[in-house]
């Protein structure tokens, strides 16, 4: 049951060497921690720093490790090193969007790939139609949501191509809003009607294309849930919309349990269990991980959260890391990492697609 429960976890790790976080994953059975630029140097020292903390993975347990991280390009890159390409909005602008979108998913996911992150934290799938949306702006393909929902096929096609998994963001759509889920908890006053119409195609090709992971908002829609709990802790929205409506049976995880939407109605830890009992598979990071997997833990002993809504959760998570084939190599060649990131053939499509946002736009 600890091993289970620790699979739910994707928590931040300390510094760029794995003594620290390799504790932190044999201790809780961690199933992902996500990567920031303090955990960055050089191509190099983050395969060293991948590599050690899959053996801790694999040593005590035998499962490998999601090792994600937020690259976007754009506004969001945390990589201080990477091949870099335009923002969403400018991509799905330029001459040829198609070929510059494909181009810079594939080559960013090639890149994570050598340096041991297995999936990357994009594509970003919210529409967005709000102009003063503080939030996500040129992070999305643009406002119409037939080419967004376009584009995001596209890039989860690319990225599939580079080994690298995806996570697909904002569930149900961070688009319309004009305040920031890090500092409050926003609210959109779309319907259902409005949200089948504008927010929703995204993240139908997302499940469409096998999105392997699907990202939850802390967002309040009255509109599909009377009760106006925040979407990630919501069973209506997570259980009933995105399992039920939208068939999707991949991996689904919260957005940063961290954030003021997670946690201005409910503590982190309370947060954490309701996420779970609400349909989230993973709780990426807790405020406090000792505490937080503390409490799912109890939860699930005391029966809160059931035995078969863990293993269902424990279940999609294998699957996908089985689908992506982190079993079969959980470690890169740390040698061959600064020869991927900005080889020649990299920074020659970075230029093309550079040019093709210029022309475009």
């Amino acid at each position: 049951m600890r091993e289970k429960v620790g699979q739910l976890f994707m928590p931040t790790i300390p510094g760029s060497t794995p003594a620290q976080g390799a504790k932190l994953v044999e201790r809780y059975h961690l199933g992902g921690v996500i990567y920031f630029p303090v955990n960055l140097r050089t191509p190099r020292q983050t395969a060293q720093l991948s590599n050690g903390l899959q053996k801790a993975a694999m040593k005590h347990g035998g499962v490998p490790l999601v090792i994600s991280t937020d690259e976007e390009q754009g506004p969001v890159s945390r990589l201080p090193y990477v091949t870099r390409f335009p923002a969403n909005k400018s991509l799905a602008s330029g001459r040829h969007p198609d070929d510059d979108v494909r181009t810079a998913a594939r080559v960013t996911g090639e890149e994570l790939r050598a340096v041991g992150i297995n999936q990357d934290n994009a594509p970003d799938a919210d529409v967005n139609i709000n102009p003063n949306n503080p939030v996500i702006g040129i992070r999305s393909f643009g406002a119409d949501p037939k080419k967004v929902a376009h584009f995001v096929g596209v890039a989860i096609d690319a990225y599939h191509s580079a080994g690298v998994a995806v996570v697909a963001k904002h569930f149900p759509g961070h688009g319309d809003t004009d305040t920031d889920s890090h500092t409050g908890l926003p609210i959109i006053n779309h319907s259902r009607a409005k949200w089948e119409r504008v927010d929703a195609p995204p993240f139908k090709t997302a499940v469409d294309h096998h999105a392997d992971v699907i990202m939850t908002a802390h967002i309040v829609v009255p509109g599909l849930d009377k009760s106006r709990l925040p979407a990630t802790m919501s069973k209506t929205v997570l259980s009933g919309l995105l399992r039920g409506t939208l068939g999707y049976h991949g991996v689904i995880i919260t957005d940063s349990l961290q954030m003021a939407g997670a946690t201005i109605k409910f503590g982190p830890e309370e947060a954490a269990v309701r996420a779970v009992v609400a349909g989230a598979d993973m709780l990426l990071m807790p405020r406090d991980l000792g505490r937080a997997y503390n409490a799912v833990l109890a939860a699930v002993k005391s029966g809160r959260i059931s035995k078969s809504r863990l293993d269902d959760a424990v279940t999609h998570i294998l699957h996908m890391k089985y689908e992506r084939e982190m079993f079969r190599s959980p470690y890169v060649d740390a040698a061959k990492a600064s020869h991927v990131i900005g080889s020649k053939e990299h920074r020659e499509a970075a230029r093309k697609v550079a040019a093709d946002v210029r022309s475009g736009g």
